[in-house]
């Protein structure tokens, strides 16, 4: 069998399609990097907003089509999979498979069938499963724990993965002594709610440590950089940025979503913390990490907000000083209490405020990038930017990041920068040796058209 991935969504989801393709190796299938190759095209979906659901929607149009022409097998897997909507749109474009996220290890059974399979059951054996570690690669995902025990009126997670199951910390770490043994530089900690490791269904698990012991103990497993995504402010605690703070390996980067600036629309969401509690873990974040990066998650425009809501957003964003935010329209999903309950804003008024509170992103960001000029930064480079003259990498702090080819340095690793130039989403810069001085670079196959044109003119 030759077997093509599609993957939308969340680093979960990258580290399920991971998993599912080790399971498909280990089968006896080749992967193959296209459709037109592949007798078996498997689509991992995300159900979190409604854009990801529309290209499933219409990819799999196109896979129809093609099952008209020759033979071809088609599987779902993922948080679409799991809701009536997902199943609704199986039986409309004819997939012979479908998986739900807690039912990944029965691939092998669905295509030994002679039939439609469905699975969508969670089974425990999953939670104890480890993946081979990625070849040839620097990075690596690490799934701590499954689901999810919050329940956010816009969120679909909990319905989609169950509720929250934490992996034994002994799985953890096997995992991660081959990841590491294999080459990986950069380990990022995986759940729904990372913070939230160890206390399952509101009991705390004996034997488990906290999420803050867990950090610590895979800052010291020898592995370069630690990063974890993502965290609840709910159970985020002092505790985790102390041992960001005194663990050289954890990066000095964290990602805590906050919604909204306005408490009315928390409470509308059931996010569980107000305005002032979020600030106190962003005091307590810069009081242990001075230079920390800060990440936020914003929706705009939640069922009810009004402009005085969307400037509390406005204002909470200046006095946290994000260095970057993910940022969306809220997308009603069928099946939340947000859905059924409440009444959806006018598109234009969604996409007004958005476009505001991402000019807001981009001044803080052009602001926080440009403090970078002149520094030195731990940049993993992964290869090849579009450029083949440049690499292309992200610093200890998530920012993307591109250099010119140097001797000795064509390929990937983590090396020194010296930033040089910054946009508000992007870092250029300089390899530098041990004591800061610049590495001679690699002569470029057209010096000429190099000399005229700079990196910031072709970002």
């Amino acid at each position: 069998m030759k077997a093509h991935l599609i993957t939308y969504g969340c680093q979960m989801n990258e580290y399920d399609t991971h998993l599912v393709e080790s399971q498909l190796v280990s089968f006896g299938a080749d992967m193959v990097d296209s459709v037109e190759a592949a007798d078996f095209v498997l689509i991992n979906t995300c159900a979190v907003r409604g854009k990801p659901v529309d290209k499933v929607r219409s990819i799999l149009g196109e896979l129809r089509k093609l099952k008209a022409q020759r033979p071809l097998v088609v599987g779902m897997m993922g948080c679409l999979a799991q809701l009536e909507e997902g199943q609704q749109m199986a039986r409309k474009f004819q997939v012979d498979v479908l998986l739900g996220p807690g039912s990944l290890l029965d691939i092998g059974q669905a295509l030994e069938s002679n039939e439609r399979f469905w699975g969508l059951q969670f089974k425990d054996e999953l939670h104890g499963h480890i993946p081979p570690p990625p070849a040839g690669k620097l990075q690596a995902h690490l799934t701590i724990m499954r689901g999810c025990d919050h329940h956010c009126t816009y969120c679909i997670v909990p319905t989609t993965r169950g509720p929250q199951v934490s992996r034994s910390p002994d799985d953890i770490l096997r995992e991660l002594d081959m990841q590491l043994a294999a080459g990986v530089q950069e380990v990022t900690l995986l759940g729904q709610n990372v913070n939230a490791y160890g206390i399952d269904q509101g009991a705390k698990l004996a034997g488990y440590p906290s999420f803050a012991e867990l950090l610590r103990l895979v800052g010291r497993s020898g592995v370069r950089r630690v990063k974890f995504t993502t965290s609840h402010p709910m159970n985020f605690t002092e505790d985790v940025a102390a041992a960001i703070g005194e663990t050289p390996a954890i990066c000095e980067f964290v990602h805590l979503p906050v919604q909204s600036g306005s408490d009315r629309v928390l409470r509308r969401m059931a996010r569980e913390y107000n305005r002032e509690k979020y600030l106190t873990h962003i005091a307590q974040i810069k009081r242990h990490i001075p230079d920390v990066v800060l990440f936020t998650d914003i929706i705009v425009g939640f069922p009810g907000e009004t402009e005085e809501d969307f400037q509390e957003t406005l204002s909470l964003y200046d006095e946290v000083g994000y260095d970057s935010a993910y940022m969306f329209i809220y997308s009603p999903r069928p099946g939340t209490p947000s859905y059924k309950h409440f009444t959806d804003l006018p598109r234009e008024v969604k996409t007004e405020r958005l476009q505001r509170l991402i000019a807001r992103q981009k001044e803080w960001s052009a602001r926080k990038n440009a403090a970078k000029v002149g520094t030195v930064q731990e940049v993993l480079l992964r290869g090849d930017a579009h450029d083949p003259a440049f690499l292309e990498g992200h610093t200890r702090g998530n920012h993307p990041t591109v250099v010119p080819k140097a001797y000795g340095v064509t390929g990937p690793g983590i090396y020194s920068v010296r930033v040089d130039q910054a946009t508000p989403h992007m870092l250029y810069g300089k390899l530098v040796d041990a004591q800061g001085q610049p590495l001679p670079e690699l002569p470029r196959l057209n010096p000429e058209a190099a000399a005229l044109t700079s990196p910031l003119q072709m970002a």
